[in-house]
């Protein structure tokens, strides 16, 4: 019995030391990575063209401020490719404003889709796919915000072997509490994992702003041949990855600015993603759960009284203390300065964060079916998905 106790107190102070690795190599890769000044200079060779495809469905009061930031992009030879699944979209209405209004900028509609798998964002994209006409490919969700030089920060981290440049995810300032746990969130337990990957590259890639070579796509089968999964990001740069090209993170990150926002949604979207994981990649579920604050600090805390005879309380307490205080440091690191709101806000945004990421993880765990705007689906083992009402008609 005594042999068991020890082995899952070593286990956790093995993992407690390593997660705390992890905060020291992220937080100090972010002061290298992040924010650095895209060269504006004349290049030898001519950049190559991108062509930007926007899946959008319905509009919120943000997307078009959205939207027309990708007509201003300092950027010499690009394409705006706009994918709405319904005519009747009201999005239709937004994009033709926009298009009359930057006539100089080449730029198309595509209304319709054509069904290639259950996933409707890469239905949605699949027509615009086949029509762009540049060996540079850039997936950008409706919600993103594109400063000027941000296609041109992608594209130079584009190099030879290179076949993936993908933006961290983050967000833009907002009000209210929402606003607080969103930034929170993706600034500070979302930006350990996703700089720490990146530095040992490994495979980690969110796909809401995504600067993919064309000719390694297409060795992979094309945008159609992940129409089967609904993380088709994460098997998009799988694919990818297993023939040869490497991915890097931008310098700067994906600027999230939804024009609704509500504590209620950004957990049901949590929810999903933790769905999504744990269907494809199952054994990661108890690595993931230990990765957060509490429950590895109350197991540290209860290994550390065994081992050395450490006061438990006092060990959760700093513990605790501490990593708050990294998760500020991160949160400035990636925001490039001080957060908008202030510290005791930050502090309630992140009790609130840390609390429920044990809370949404099971969840997950125990309700399988995810549900994705008016869409429901099951997964099974491996990622694919299958609709369990299919509303997508060509």
């Amino acid at each position: 019995m005594a042999y068991i106790v020890y082995s899952f107190a070593i286990f956790f102070i093995v993992a407690w030391v390593c997660l705390w690795l992890i905060h020291i190599i992220a937080l100090s890769y972010s002061k290298w990575k992040l924010h650095r000044t895209a060269d504006r200079s004349p290049p030898e060779q001519p950049y190559p063209g991108v062509s930007i495809l926007k899946p959008l469905t319905g509009v919120d009061p943000n997307l078009f401020s959205n939207l027309e930031t990708f007509f201003t992009l300092d950027y010499p030879n690009y394409e705006v490719l706009f994918c709405v699944e319904n005519e009747h979209d009201p999005a239709v209405m937004l994009v033709n404003n926009l298009l009359h209004k930057y006539s100089h900028i080449e730029a198309q509609l595509f209304i319709g889709g054509m069904c290639v798998g259950v996933n409707p964002k890469i239905n949605n994209m699949q027509p615009a796919y086949l029509a762009a006409k540049h060996p540079l490919i850039l997936i950008s969700d409706a919600s993103i915000r594109m400063r000027d030089d941000t296609l041109l920060d992608m594209v130079q981290h584009l190099k030879d072997d290179v076949a993936i440049v993908h933006q961290m995810p983050f967000t833009c300032d907002a009000e209210g509490f929402a606003g607080v746990y969103e930034k929170v969130h993706f600034g500070t337990a979302q930006t350990r994992m996703y700089l720490f990957a990146d530095f040992l590259g490994i495979t980690c890639h969110v796909g809401m702003s995504s600067l993919i070579r064309r000719c390694a796509l297409e060795e992979t089968g094309g945008l159609a041949a992940f129409g089967e999964y609904l993380a088709e990001d994460y098997f998009m740069a799988k694919e990818v990855v297993s023939r040869g090209w490497r991915m890097r993170v931008a310098s700067l990150p994906a600027l999230q600015n939804s024009g609704t926002r509500s504590v209620g949604a950004l957990q049901a979207r949590l929810m999903r993603w933790a769905r999504l994981r744990i269907a494809m990649m199952p054994t990661t579920t108890l690595l993931e759960l230990l990765s957060e604050c509490v429950p590895l600090g109350v197991g540290a805390a209860w290994a550390a009284g065994q081992l050395f005879g450490a006061e438990p309380l006092p060990f959760f307490l700093v513990h605790v203390l501490v990593w708050f205080l990294s998760d500020w440091l991160m949160l400035r690191s990636v925001q490039n300065g001080s957060p908008p709101f202030t510290k005791v806000q930050f502090l309630l945004g992140w009790v609130w964060s840390e609390c429920c990421a044990p809370f949404v993880l099971a969840v997950a765990l125990l309700s399988p079916e995810i549900s994705w705007r008016t869409r429901c689906y099951r997964l099974e083992w491996g990622g694919r998905a299958h609709e369990l009402k299919p509303k997508f008609k060509v």
